[in-house]
């Protein structure tokens, strides 16, 4: 017979960091093929910050998405 299973459960820091960590691994991997392909590192890495609305340097705040509700009405928008 087989044993029963025994769920493990994760702290929410737990998740957050592992979420983090597959993030970092995969704009690492983005950078890296940016530049293979003679983009320089630099605009690599704002690049995929922008899409991972993440801050790079001395940026104060990543590209903001039109789609998240930043404006109230479309009469702002135009």
């Amino acid at each position: 017979m087989a044993s029963p299973m025994v769920k493990k459960t994760a702290s929410i820091e737990e998740v957050l960091a592992a979420i983090e960590a597959a993030r970092d691994k995969v704009m690492a991997d983005e950078v890296k093929s940016l530049t293979k392909l003679g983009i320089p590192k630099a605009m690599a890495y704002q690049m995929i910050a922008s899409r991972f609305h993440q801050k790079v340097g001395n940026q104060e705040e990543a590209e903001p998405d039109p789609f998240e509700g930043n404006a109230t009405s479309w009469e702002e928008i135009s």
